[in-house]
C-alpha cells in the first residue's frame, strides 16, 4: 500500500525484502536514493537501524524515515540525527508528508 501511494505521489521506489537486500541496494549505489524509508525491525539479518547507519556512512545527509510498531522507544538511542519516526498504524499520507518535508529541508541546506 505504501509503495503504491509513494509512486502515486511521484516518487521512484526501490523495495528490498529484508535488511540484507536493503544493504545490497544501498552499497550498490547510494547516490540513486533521495531518502530512505525503513521499518526499524526487518527480521533476520540487519535491522532498519543498521541499514540506515550504513546508508548515512555513505551519504551523511540522506533523509530518513523509520516506521515501527514497537520500536519507538529505541529511536533515541538507535536512530540517526535528523530523521523522522512514524509509528504503526499509520496512513500513507503521513509518510508522504514526512518525506516531502525532509526533502524540502535538505534542499534548503
Amino acid at each position: 500500500m505504501l509503495e503504491g501511494a509513494l509512486r502515486d505521489a511521484g516518487f521512484d521506489v526501490v523495495c528490498a525484502g529484508d535488511g540484507e537486500g536493503a544493504m545490497k541496494e544501498i552499497e550498490e549505489d547510494v547516490s540513486r536514493f533521495g531518502a530512505i524509508i525503513t521499518d526499524a525491525h526487518l527480521g533476520a539479518g540487519p535491522d532498519g537501524w543498521e541499514v540506515v547507519r550504513r546508508a548515512r556512512e555513505l551519504a551523511p545527509s540522506l533523509p530518513v524515515i523509520y516506521i515501527t510498531g514497537a520500536g519507538a522507544a529505541e529511536w533515541a538511542s538507535q536512530g540517526v540525527p535528523n530523521s523522522v519516526l512514524i509509528t504503526k498504524p499509520f496512513v500513507p499520507a503521513q509518510v508522504i508528508t514526512a518525506i516531502a518535508g525532509l526533502l524540502n529541508q535538505s534542499d534548503v541546506c
